[in-house]
């Protein structure tokens, strides 16, 4: 088809028609093979089965087994083997870009360690054609999750004509071990065998030019071998020059010298690091300890190490200073060395940021660290360590800016990431200046022993620095959400249109649309999750029905809409757009549950009396229609105005009615109510900029919805647990150890949600209302994150905040993919849906609540960021405002205020550069500072100054400064972290102050 591959593939197409093709099944073949290979097929050809054919001369292959087309598989199916992806195939004449070293066409094939750290130059779109072996595969997949994940996309898509051969598993490729080789080099030689049989077998395809296949390695012994057995190979390096038309390309080489290879010249800075096999020895007799590295945002010459396992008096561990920190980078796994307890040290109260000295003025590091080892009580020193190793590396591409050089011609400079955990990198280039004042992606390669930062390469420019489109770009990959368009693979999945529901679809549903359903949501929502009705029955008892949108219904388990979904986990708000977790058609259609038109649900219908006692509940699949989608302040209008009496509103009064004995009951048991300081934004019509800002005032209808979505959660949490005690999926939130509650420096009972309840209630005072309000903001802040979990993995399943022995989240499907899996869990208890092996396996279920706990947060973050970001276009055009403020912290330089009007958070510094420092006293028993003469507590109400510094573009920041009380001699700006806006918990303070 397309073009003549000569006799060879004719053959081939020959049996194929006969009905021998890729759907035949042979008898004893071994279960859990893969597929025979397949060769791909001319561009534009069909043979009737997908986009290749298999060759009848593969399909003899010993042990191997055809397995279903590849269409099969990419609906749904099985796939034969982990590192098989089903793809469209090579070019019948390879397309690729011009190359001086070898001018005629060509198939490119990598090898392991090429495509571990070349990445980025595979995934460029000049790069096409490329072989990718199964041995290569299957190493990646074994070295590094997150580049078998993007190889794995880059073959999926099918203008990149990648291709993914197996040749361990073909008559003519398979190689044994010798005796005495290691794996590594019987892999290195499996590939030369692959590449040398590709060669002779593109020779059979009858072409004017010559096909060749080009071995691409940077291992130097590899590339000699290759070369000796006749084999054309090139480095990574050699091949990207050699792209006349596309220089820019170079710029993406990862720089491949050995992270211990020091750069030219440079004095040893750090330490060296112990190869892996020693450290796992070390933390086997207990001489290292294992951990996360978490960077500390405010000061960069300080860090800590989480670690792994129960030994709780270890569970925290500081590292202070530049050699001790030696080279680790946030979220990477590390071996520490505990110190002597002489040399504990406590966490330290001052704000640093790595101003970008000149990177070789290392005695100013010094000086720096000595800063941090100022006087303290005995009391505050921790478990203090060094890195001594580095286990796993846990590098992504980060976004950030570029730090011209000041050099004339220089290629070399430093990138400066947004995050400020993360070090700066060094990069080389040749495109600074258009590169200056851009938003670029950078991704690390390796960190010297002699160089103050670690080196990397240039991966994308995404834009102007400034410009909204971009930074909220840069707010999406720095938190990792999963935001690109849907695939066509997955909208194919999405009911046809015009939809309706059919007979088929009323099989296991009860008819509700004569019941006065309404939903309340926030002004603009268009995918409405929840709709609710009550009404009064016969015996004088009330029935109230919770109508959660039947998203399960349309994702059905397995397939590529329910793959994407549990990707993302769950849809993202941010402040001008939403990025969705289900195709729009599903999200603001299908499933919302819009008033007047008739759509499925899942419903959960309780018997109450007048009491708000539960009699009876049940749940069943329906069908609804919503008789009216109500706003919140449009449903609080409707309860308050004595003028209406119609059905909806008597359905909403009734419900409110039992919201607030509910509420009231809730918190006698104990249930927390905190305070978060959430702003909205009103934004202009036109160009979406923000020209209001608020904080969110809520009404009693946000408290009537939320009452009875608490009350369906809990509901069908029990029936779950009920009927899968193994397989249930719950939601429970931790009770927060005491120390969490020091950075309050009060005395409060957490024993309980009830005891911490009422030791908030207490804490009020006649001469300062907003206290309250502020230990409740505080209080939050102390709080464990709750968690998705398996109930067969766990036995804990108390939810602290709610005060309730059980919890899922039943009611938000559309948004959450948790929610989906009770769905289906629920389905399958009432007989309304059948299971599938996934939902009763409670190690994958564990798994899936590991991924949507890290997507939940992330989210969290996200949103966080878009309002901090928001927050400053805000202020870019008010010039300096005067604002109330409470003090929520004190530092040894700075204090970090509240400003409830706009919910914002900042912090106010006492020294500037190039300014005389005043006199500071930092008392950290009670917390105080005095600055020159005037001492600040924590809760003192102030008043400050806050504008926008847009001086460095990146890292724009809200200054604040305090006007009130004024401070002699301080009438000078200060500056505040960028992070501030956004910032995370707070440094743990570890005095109490007594009452």
């Amino acid at each position: 088809p397309g073009t003549d591959h000569g006799c060879y593939l004719q053959r081939v197409l020959l049996r194929t028609q006969q009905g021998e093709g890729t759907a035949r099944s042979e008898p004893g073949c071994p279960p859990g093979r893969p597929p025979s290979p397949s060769f791909p097929t001319a561009a534009g050809g069909s043979s009737g089965k997908g986009d290749t054919v298999r060759p009848a001369e593969l399909r003899e292959t010993a042990g191997s087994c055809p397995s279903g087309d590849s269409a099969a598989a990419g609906a749904g199916g099985q796939r034969p083997w982990p590192g098989w992806v089903s793809a469209p195939g090579l070019e019948a004449r390879p397309s690729g870009p011009a190359s001086s070293l070898c001018p005629g066409p060509h198939f490119l094939l990598p090898d392991t360690n090429l495509l571990l750290h070349q990445i980025d130059i595979l995934e460029d779109p000049v790069i096409k054609n490329v072989i990718v072996l199964q041995t290569v595969l299957q190493e990646v997949r074994h070295r590094s999750a997150p580049v078998y994940k993007r190889i794995r996309d880059v073959i999926q898509n099918p203008e990149k004509h990648f291709y993914s051969f197996t040749n361990e598993h073909h008559r003519e490729t398979y190689i044994e071990q010798k005796r005495g080789e290691t794996s590594n080099d019987r892999n290195d030689r499996a590939i030369r065998v692959a590449v040398k049989w590709y060669n002779e077998h593109l020779k059979k395809i009858e072409d004017e030019e010559k096909i060749q296949v080009i071995f691409l390695t940077n291992d130097r012994t590899n590339k000699e071998k290759a070369l000796e057995e006749g084999i054309t190979a090139y480095t990574c390096e050699e091949y990207i020059k050699s792209l006349t038309a596309n220089p820019e390309l170079v710029d993406r080489l990862a720089c491949v010298s050995d992270e211990g290879k020091e750069i030219e010249g440079g004095k040893i800075i750090f330490p060296e690091h112990i190869p892996l096999s020693k450290l796992q020895q070390g933390i086997k007799s207990g001489i290292y300890l294992q951990g996360t590295y978490r960077a500390n945002r405010e000061n960069y010459l300080e860090a800590t190490v989480w670690v792994h396992g129960d030994a709780e008096e270890n569970k925290e561990i500081i590292i202070q200073g530049l050699k001790h920190l030696n080279r680790a980078i946030h979220e990477d796994v590390v071996a520490v060395e505990l110190l002597a307890k002489d040399e504990w040290v406590a966490p330290s109260s001052v704000v640093l940021q790595d101003d970008g000295q000149n990177e070789e003025d290392i005695e100013n590091e010094e000086e720096k660290e000595n800063i941090l080892k100022t006087s303290i009580n005995k009391d505050m020193l921790r478990p203090t360590g060094r890195v001594v190793g580095i286990i796993k590396r846990n590098w992504r591409p980060y976004c950030g800016m570029l730090s011209k050089s000041q050099i004339k011609e220089a290629r070399r400079h430093l990138f400066t990431p947004a995050d400020r955990r993360i070090p700066r990198i060094r990069i080389e280039t040749r495109q600074a200046d258009t590169l200056e004042g851009q938003r670029i992606i950078v991704a690390i390669d390796g960190w010297p022993r002699n160089s103050r930062y670690p080196n990397g390469h240039f991966v994308k420019n995404l834009g102007s620095a400034g410009d909204k489109e971009t930074e909220t770009e840069v707010l999406l990959l720095e938190h990792d959400v999963p935001h690109q368009a849907f695939s066509q693979a997955v909208l194919s999945f999405l009911p046809k249109m015009p939809w309706s529901i059919t007979e088929e679809d009323m099989k296991h549903r009860e008819d509700l649309r004569h019941l006065t359903v309404c939903s309340v949501d926030p002004p603009g929502c268009t995918d409405i999750d929840d709709a609710l009705h009550c009404r009064e029955i016969g015996n004088g008892n009330l029935e109230v029905g919770v109508h959660i949108a039947d998203v399960s219904h349309f994702i059905r388990p397995g397939n590529a809409l329910d793959e994407e979904s549990v990707k993302r986990g769950t849809t993202v708000y941010l402040c001008e757009k939403r990025i969705d977790m289900v195709p729009e058609l599903l999200s603001s259609n299908l499933c919302s549950l819009r008033s007047n038109v008739d759509r499925l649900a899942f419903s959960c219908i309780w018997e109450m009396n007048h009491k708000a006692e539960i009699l009876k509940t049940r749940f069943t699949k329906s069908i609804i229609n919503s008789k009216a989608s109500l706003t919140y302040a449009e449903a609080q209008m409707r309860i308050d105005s004595a003028a209406m009496n119609d059905d909806i509103t008597i359905s909403l009064r009734g419900l409110n009615k039992l919201a607030k004995i509910l509420k009231k009951k809730r918190i006698g048991n104990g249930a927390l109510t905190l305070a978060s300081p959430e702003v909205r934004f009103h934004m202009d019509s036109e160009t979406h900029d923000p020209i209001d800002l608020q904080t969110k005032e809520l009404k009693e209808t946000n408290s009537m919805v939320e009452e009875f979505m608490l009350l369906a959660n809990i509901s069908v949490a029990q029936k779950i647990y009920d009927e899968f005690p193994e397989f249930a999926l719950l939601r429970k939130h931790p009770a927060p150890p005491p120390s969490n509650y020091d950075i309050l420096n009060l005395e409060i009972k957490t024993d309980s949600a009830k005891a911490l309840a009422e030791s908030l209630d207490k804490a009020e005072s006649p001469t300062f209302p907003y206290l309250n309000t502020l230990l409740r903001i505080l209080t939050t802040r102390c709080m464990m994150q709750a968690v998705y979990f398996c109930s067969g993995m766990d036995n804990d399943f108390h939810h602290y905040g709610l005060a309730s022995p059980i919890y899922t989240h039943f009611t938000s499907p559309i948004r959450r993919y948790a929610d989906i899996i009770v769905h289906r869990l629920l389905a399958v208890a009432i007989g309304a849906d059948s299971t599938y092996p996934e939902l009763t396996d409670k190690h994958k279920l564990a798994e899936m609540c590991k991924n949507l706990n890290y997507r939940h947060k992330m989210a969290q973050y996200a949103q966080r960021a878009s309002v901090a970001f928001h927050t400053q276009l805000f202020f870019k055009t008010k010039g300096v405002v005067n604002e109330d403020a409470y003090i929520l912290f004190v530092r040894k330089n700075a204090i970090v205020v509240l400003i409830p009007k706009y919910g914002l958070e900042g912090t106010v510094f006492f020294e500037e550069k190039d300014k005389p420092t005043p006199k500071l006293e930092y008392n950290g028993e009670v917390p105080s500072l005095t600055v020159e003469d005037t001492t600040l507590h924590v809760f003192d109400k102030v008043k400050v100054n806050i504008m926008l510094d847009d001086s460095n573009i990146q890292h724009q920041k809200m200054r604040m400064v305090l006007v009130e009380p004024k401070i002699l001699g301080n009438d000078m700006p200060a500056s505040l972290s960028a992070e501030a806006c956004s910032k995370d918990e707070p440094e743990k303070k570890k005095k109490k102050l007594q009452k």
